[in-house]
């Protein structure tokens, strides 16, 4: 289960991944990428990248799973996958320089974005929206059980005089308002779980494309050589 401290991790890597595209407006140096300090992040992002596989591998692979958890345990790989994800794209973002001059650039980079959003609310976001979800549906059934132990109440009069002190602690209309609220609240919760269900497809996708991107930019760079070296 997701804990309030992974949820504040992972709203602040989303609002500092908003707060880097100021960033670009601000500052832009297009020989930056291809410097030394470029090639070191554009590397190190790239090694995460790559480790950041050792995951699915070890899930999808029952040899490769029986190996790996003798020493690690699943979900330490899943906590590394999504960290190693997690500084990878700013390290890939600093790699650019804050300039894009290439379509393969601009397209690397919002594959890699997307595969960290998607990371993100598949690791946190959707199990965050689930608890929050039986928390409503269960806080909806014991209004419900309030408001029908007192229309039965209401509906017999010996009842009602037996529970009539208790009844007056509990207004009707309140608990009317309440139920209204919380199945709105339900609503939206269920629409929000339903968006998010889908984030599997977008991910894995976003990432055949990612690596098949970064595959190209790696060969590229290889071929024309390292700018900084010249």
């Amino acid at each position: 289960m997701v804990n309030a401290r992974e949820r504040l991790i992972a709203d602040l890597v989303l609002a500092s991944l908003l707060l880097l595209v100021p960033a670009f407006l601000l500052h832009a140096d297009g020989r930056f990428a291809g410097s030394l300090a470029g090639f070191v992040l554009g590397a190190g992002a790239a090694a995460l990248m790559v480790l950041l596989l050792v995951y699915p591998l070890t899930k999808y692979s029952a040899m490769l799973k029986a190996m790996v958890t003798r020493c690690v345990s699943m979900p330490a790989l899943l906590a590394f996958h999504a960290y190693a994800g997690i500084v990878a794209a700013f390290l890939g973002l600093l790699h650019t320089g804050h300039k894009f001059q290439s379509p393969l650039g601009i397209a690397l980079v919002a594959s890699m974005l997307i595969v960290v959003v998607t990371g993100l609310v598949g690791r946190y976001y959707l199990p965050q929206t689930a608890t929050e979800l039986r928390q409503q549906q269960a806080h909806l059934a014991t209004l419900r059980s309030a408001y029908e132990h007192v229309a039965a109440s209401l509906s017999s009069p010996e009842r009602a005089a037996h529970d009539g002190a208790a009844m007056r602690t509990v207004p009707l209309l309140q608990l009317v308002d309440g139920i209204s609220d919380v199945e709105a609240a339900i609503g939206s919760s269920e629409a929000v779980k339903k968006i998010f269900m889908q984030w599997i497809g977008p991910h894995v996708l976003a990432a055949i494309v990612m690596y098949s991107l970064l595959a190209v930019h790696v060969a590229a760079e290889v071929y024309y050589g390292l700018r900084w070296l010249a």
